[in-house]
């Protein structure tokens, strides 16, 4: 197969996808690498010529990668995960009416231009957690505590607009033990993994993975149904209530996913082959599963 991945500058060390990347090619796979942002892209020769059997996608929320890969579905060509449903997620407004809309277990959610904006709630709605709408990796979350903080710009929350021409969105804080669980869908398998939380740097956590219960479980694969995601990560805190969904990632890091390269590396061939709604092209029988290599010393994870 003929595979062509839109990876930006802050991925291009990344396990995730290089270590994709290098075991596709082991396979005997042909991969483009194409750097959004960072090169010239001929968009004639490389999206209308149609030669690649499915575009893969590892960018930051904002970045210009999802335009590329929108460019190449609109002429047909198939896409890991599907363009539109990428959109859907890393638009996390649009997302929370996503999950609100199919019942699925989510905080309250608000939107604004700035974060001063989020003042205007009534005290029982704080603490907040603000976050950018097309935020990724934890980037610029924060943990309000009061309404004061947003109107004071000596407590670190900037009163003007926080995200240029996009928007914010804010939810109510959600009281956990300070540990995410994190879990992971490859090829229609649930892996689940817990970390410490970002809004709690400082609580103690081990980074392992975890059993999967059967009601967390229920709630990732209707995360997958709800936005019609194949490869995915859904970030779920236990609350008083029971879990709660706080964000969904496309193509997220796999960390701590058994023999998470391999498995990645199939199911991206499995999707290429199939496509979103083309007939399945036949494949042969998965790869022995290849253990990713252990990281070196002051590599990235």
């Amino acid at each position: 197969m003929r595979l062509c991945f839109l990876v930006e500058e802050q991925y291009r060390y990344d396990g995730m996808p290089v270590d994709v990347i290098r075991q596709l090619a082991s396979w005997g796979h042909r991969v483009d690498v194409l750097r959004p942002g960072s090169s010239l892209i001929r968009l004639s020769e490389t999206v209308r010529a149609g030669d690649h059997d499915a575009w893969v996608l590892k960018t930051v929320s904002g970045g210009p990668g999802l335009t590329l890969l929108e460019a190449a579905a609109s002429v047909g060509l198939t896409t890991v995960n599907d363009a539109r449903s990428i959109r859907g997620v890393r638009d996390k407004a649009l997302a929370a009416v996503t999950a609100e809309s199919r019942g699925l277990p989510v905080p309250r959610t608000w939107a604004a231009a700035r974060a001063v904006d989020f003042a205007e709630l009534p005290a029982s709605a704080f603490p907040l957690v603000v976050k950018p709408a097309d935020g990724s990796s934890g980037r610029a979350v924060r943990l309000v505590e009061d309404p004061g903080q947003l109107l004071t710009p000596a407590d670190g929350i900037t009163t003007d607009a926080d995200s240029p021409g996009g928007m914010l969105i804010a939810q109510p804080y959600v009281p956990n033990s300070g540990v995410d669980l994190k879990v992971y869908c490859v090829d229609g398998e649930l892996y689940a993994t817990e970390r410490r939380s970002p809004l709690h740097p400082d609580r103690p956590a081990r980074e392992r993975q975890v059993p999967l219960t059967a009601e967390v479980a229920a709630i990732a694969t209707e995360v997958g149904s709800a936005y019609g995601l194949d490869l995915y990560g859904v970030d779920i805190v236990f609350g008083p209530d029971g879990p709660v969904v706080v964000d969904v990632n496309d193509f997220p890091s796999f960390r701590q996913v058994p023999d998470a390269v391999a498995r990645v590396a199939w199911a991206i061939l499995r999707l290429a082959s199939t496509g979103p709604e083309a007939p399945a092209r036949p494949l042969p029988g998965p790869p022995a599963l290849i253990p990713a290599p252990a990281p070196a010393a002051g590599g990235h994870a």
